[in-house]
């Protein structure tokens, strides 16, 4: 029987035609600015594509122009010149691969290979501060890049950059320098089961694989010379909050989460009323051909409920208004249930890509996480419970973080 999401395929071609990606992801450009995506190569790429069959070849020749323009100044001896357009054609390169949702075609084998290049090349130019890492897990391997600051890390505190259902490590490229290496931490941006070369080596998403993955990485930082232990932290967006918060909630060591986007839902928002490609890609990274398993399995067995009740580190959320994959009601009772220091930030008139703050989210989540693993006693008290609503003409309102056109009335309160 054809899936849900194989049988609405039309509906994002038309999407795509009619409003290019911000029919798709509204805003979402900005977003992946702040993934080392040049305005100029996006534009590129859309300009080329009108149905989801035309995205890897956009991506892929726009990707080819900036790394043949990257060798050539790496050949001059300009080395960072080199490795930025090297990062611009790697989150191509991986923007390709990852629009061919079968493992076994060769052609993602062959994206996949020029992504790699392309960090390797970064690697080299940037003094070996960037890593590739492959741990052996539960039959397969779990793959991420270390990201390490200039001169000698010691004692660092390090945060996990964990990408959403359809992302991988290579995104995080650029925010790792730019918000955490440059502030003296080391970041380790990861792929879980599912996701990315993990998935390509076979290893599959379950319901509760993918916090193991975590505490993987986390023994994998906890073992490094550079890394405080006792300071590691995380950043998850979209489907990395909903796998933070798991985390959080049974992995002791983690010590502050900051979760955006995360979806803290049913889970029938994004797999049955969202984009068909949501559940497309996550059937894909969890290995499920038939619908109705993939609906008794996961589907409904995924929703937070009451585990994150047993969280006990700090933790910040932030989500849009008009988050379409999870309703705004659903991810303030998640919150709610949250018993340790907390605070939520509500974004007027966003919607799941935060594109109209992502730079703001990308900071302040990268500050806040600095001063919680440093010890930050606001941030650590216990019973904290800080609300916002941010709204979009600048304005704040602080202690709650209901909408303010909600009028008090709060559909949590019965």
């Amino acid at each position: 029987m054809m899936s849900r999401s194989e049988a609405q395929s039309w509906s994002l071609d038309i999407a795509l035609a009619q409003g290019g990606f911000d029919a798709l992801h509204p805003e979402g450009k900005n977003t992946l600015l702040q993934l080392g995506h040049d305005p100029a190569d996006f534009d590129a790429v859309f300009a080329q594509v009108k149905s989801g069959a035309m995205l890897p070849k956009a991506w892929s020749q726009v990707a080819a122009r900036a790394e043949s323009r990257a060798a050539h100044y790496e050949r001059d001896g300009y080395a960072r010149t080199a490795a930025d357009l090297y990062l611009r054609a790697a989150v191509m390169w991986g923007r390709a691969q990852y629009s061919i949702f079968n493992t076994r075609d060769p052609r993602k084998a062959a994206l996949r290979a020029r992504c790699d290049h392309c960090v390797e090349r970064i690697g080299a130019l940037r003094d070996n501060r960037v890593q590739r890492v492959a741990i052996p897990f539960e039959g397969g391997h779990i793959h991420g890049l270390l990201h390490l600051p200039e001169g000698k890390a010691s004692q660092a505190a390090a945060v996990i950059l964990g990408p959403g259902m359809d992302m991988i490590k290579e995104d995080y490229l650029y925010a790792a320098e730019r918000y955490y290496t440059s502030r003296g931490m080391v970041a380790l941006s990861i792929e879980g089961p599912g996701q990315g070369e993990s998935r390509a080596g076979g290893l599959m998403v379950t319901l509760d694989n993918y916090e193991r993955a975590i505490s993987a990485y986390i023994d994998y930082l906890a073992a490094r010379p550079e890394i405080d232990a006792t300071r590691i932290g995380m950043f998850g967006i979209s489907m990395s909050g909903y796998w933070g918060l798991r985390a959080a909630a049974r992995e002791p060591r983690l010590a502050a989460l900051a979760a955006y986007e995360a979806v803290a839902g049913d889970f029938l928002t994004i797999f049955e009323r969202a984009q068909p490609s949501f559940k497309k890609n996550y059937m894909y990274m969890s290995g499920y051909g038939d619908e109705a398993a993939f609906d008794r399995d996961l589907r409904d067995a995924m929703p937070l409920g009451a585990l994150v009740a047993d969280i006990r580190i700090p933790v910040l959320m932030g989500i849009g208004e008009f988050d379409e994959l999870t309703p705004l009601e659903q991810a303030l009772a998640c919150y709610q249930r949250i018993r340790a220091p907390k605070e939520m930030r509500v974004y007027e008139n966003e919607f799941h890509p935060l594109g109209g703050v992502a730079a703001e989210i990308f900071r302040y989540g990268a500050e806040w996480l600095e001063r919680a693993l440093n010890g930050d006693p606001a941030l650590n008290q216990p019973g904290r419970d800080v609300r916002h609503y941010l709204q979009r003409d600048g304005k704040i309102v602080d202690g709650s973080a209901n909408p303010s056109w909600w009028l008090g009335a709060d559909p949590l309160a019965g």
